[in-house]
């Protein structure tokens, strides 16, 4: 179910956002939940609360918060979300993009250009969708690009994410609920009990550890090597790389 949050001072303009979507959802069959906010600040405290949406629509020019600055809180929250910014004017385009805005979509709003921006952004939330976790970290909601993760360790009840840029994110739960999570994808090995590796990010293997492209040295328990070897050779075979 795609959640679509309306952000507008302008009850008009909420109303207007409103139609298109249903027209939307039924021309085009798909299930879409929205809510509609007249203030940023309305908005901010739900996604305090927790709530969580696949897209916002935000007005930039609003009294009080405007709509820029509400973005930048909004990303200490959420750094998955779609944003995509309303106004009349062109104005703040090239500044929308600084809070990592999905598009800057001028009114009026006509129903053709409506349908082409709805069917573009849920084709790009649907294709992180399939390579990614959505994690309540925190730095609060986000989004963890699977190819990007290096591998996870459990500590206690907290898991650590170890990202390609350095980024080490935490979340509560359990390593095994994410290995079955991650059972889909073949590049994800769990060679101890603590750990769970991607292993486009395996530099080196011996016999006693893992080396990964950070220099983490993952221990290997005993007598669990040879299967850890194959399993590693074979994914690599399966993808055509070279081994020397």
């Amino acid at each position: 179910m795609l959640k679509i949050g309306f952000c507008d001072d302008d009850l008009n303009v909420l109303k207007e956002l409103q139609v298109l979507v249903d027209r939307y959802r039924v021309e085009k069959n798909r299930e879409i939940e929205y809510a509609a906010f007249q203030s940023s600040l309305d908005l901010l405290a739900e996604l305090e609360k927790g709530v969580r949406f696949d897209i916002l629509f935000l007005d930039v020019l609003m009294p009080g918060q405007n709509g820029m600055d509400a973005a930048r809180e909004i990303r200490d929250i959420d750094t998955a979300v779609k944003i995509i910014f309303l106004t009349s004017s062109p104005e703040y385009a090239v500044e929308s993009y600084t809070v990592g805005a999905y598009f800057y979509q001028l009114k009026p709003i006509w129903q053709e250009s409506f349908y082409r921006l709805m069917d573009s952004v849920i084709a790009e939330c649907k294709k992180a969708e399939q390579r990614s976790l959505i994690m309540r970290c925190r730095e609060g909601i986000s989004r963890i690009e699977l190819e990007k993760l290096m591998y996870c360790e459990v500590m206690g009840r907290t898991l650590q994410f170890y990202m390609e840029d350095g980024r080490v994110l935490e979340s509560m739960g359990k390593l095994d609920d994410l290995k079955e999570q991650l059972s889909v994808y073949a590049n994800f090995l769990r060679p101890h009990r603590s750990y769970l590796v991607n292993m486009d990010y395996i530099r080196t293997l011996s016999s006693k550890s893992i080396r990964m492209q950070n220099q983490k040295e993952i221990p290997i328990p005993h007598g669990k090597y040879s299967d850890i070897k194959n399993r590693y050779l074979e994914y690599v075979f399966d993808r055509e790389q070279v081994v020397l």
